[in-house]
């Protein structure tokens, strides 16, 4: 069974798909970037803004699924620099405690709305 978790914490999806499905114990988060969800726009500062955003988004959407960044089990990231892996992983160091999740990093050829990260989770439930 599968349900669908969305919070206005986080921008709306602007596709067709969900901010994340939960099913069981786990959640499946789609990608968050670093867009504000009041204005829509993606924050200004670079890498480590939007990397910020994008990690407040997704704990958003943990948090409404009953999760949250210490549940998380694994990440898959999207850069569209890999030259921007060091300041993207200091700033994603602050958000995931000890154990780290499984994670998986990739550079692309582009990204939603012109974003510099993406990033999306596996998670279990609380």
């Amino acid at each position: 069974m599968r349900q669908r978790v969305e919070t206005a914490e986080a921008p709306g999806p602007v596709g067709p798909y969900s901010q994340a499905i939960a099913t069981g114990e786990l959640v499946f988060c789609a990608g968050q970037v670093g867009l504000d969800p009041a204005s829509g726009q993606l924050v200004e500062g670079g890498i480590e803004a939007q990397t910020e955003r994008a990690l407040t988004n997704l704990g958003a959407v943990l948090d409404a699924a009953g999760s949250g960044f210490a549940n998380v089990l694994k990440t898959t990231c999207f850069l569209a620099d890999m030259a921007d892996f060091a300041a993207f992983n200091a700033v994603y160091g602050r958000f995931f405690p000890e154990p780290y999740p499984a994670r998986s990093t990739f550079a692309v050829a582009a990204l939603p709305a012109g974003a510099l990260v993406e990033i999306e989770a596996i998670a279990a439930r609380r």
